[in-house]
């Protein structure tokens, strides 16, 4: 069961960025709405990461 999500994350996250570039080359209306909520999920993504990283950092200064 854990293989055919991570399959399907995995066919999701290709098919957005295969999107991204077909939106950046004049594709569809659809392939460029696609592509921003990609963009838009990779940006939260890592701010989140920095984010947590930031969190991180502050609790181990202990001096």
């Amino acid at each position: 069961m854990t293989v055919v999500l991570l399959v399907g994350v995995l066919a999701l996250v290709i098919g957005g960025c295969v999107c991204v570039v077909w939106a950046e080359r004049g594709g569809p209306r659809w392939a460029r709405a696609v592509a921003a909520v990609m963009l838009v999920l990779g940006e939260l993504l890592h701010s989140a990461e920095k984010s947590r990283r930031r969190s991180v950092k502050r609790s181990g200064d202990s001096d």
